[in-house]
């Protein structure tokens, strides 16, 4: 059985790590007494996107929108000819391919 004593100065935050909870401890600390407000946000995934004019914008065949973005061609045919809807998970995708397009392409490079 360890007699050991600890002290406060012991405990404290001495890593990286240590700091940022002892933040986010104070943070949520301020926000429980009302001091403060969290920064809260809302997901809006879009019933609809108009999956061929958003092809268009980009100046891309539909070829190379499903390579440029791992969709599959099938599908993206079925989407422009409303045969299909693309599922939440694409609607999701294609919101995003739509704001920041560069982005999505640097993030699914080889």
């Amino acid at each position: 059985m360890s007699t050991r004593k600890t002290t406060t100065a012991s405990i404290g935050p001495r890593t990286a790590l240590g700091k940022r909870i002892a933040g986010a401890v104070r943070e949520v600390a301020a926000h429980l007494r009302g001091e403060t407000l969290l920064p809260t946000y809302q997901v809006a995934v879009p019933d609809a996107i108009d999956v061929a004019a958003l092809r268009a914008r980009l100046g891309l065949s539909q070829a190379a929108f499903a390579r440029a973005f791992g969709l599959d061609v099938a599908a993206l045919q079925a989407w422009e000819q409303h045969r299909r809807r693309p599922d939440r998970t694409a609607r999701i995708l294609l919101a995003v391919i739509a704001r920041e397009p560069e982005a999505v392409m640097r993030a699914l490079a080889a």
